[in-house]
């Protein structure tokens, strides 16, 4: 599968950490932790990300919401970003 056909994913755990080490393992999955929908925003067009990992103990159920609203809207802006967003894929 290529990673462009990857769905979006959603990843909650205590701090986040654990989940986002563990799925960037995978080919194709450019998880990113936020605590905020600007950083939700920047994850999603500056680096393309498909996995948002949300740290429960730090972000509250309306934050999180908003978050996966804002990761979802937001497009990747590739252009400056897309050869850093192709160094990263797995081998």
């Amino acid at each position: 599968m290529k990673p462009e056909t990857h769905a979006f994913g959603i990843l909650i755990c205590g701090s986040a950490n654990g989940v986002a080490i563990t799925a960037n393992k995978h080919q194709g999955i450019r998880a990113a932790i936020c605590w905020g929908d600007e950083l939700a925003r920047l994850a999603r067009s500056h680096n393309n990300a498909n996995v948002l990992c949300i740290p429960a103990r730090f972000v509250s159920v309306p934050t999180a919401t908003e978050m996966v609203d804002v990761f979802i809207a937001t497009p990747f802006e590739g252009g400056r970003h897309e050869n850093r967003v192709k160094k990263i894929a797995c081998m």
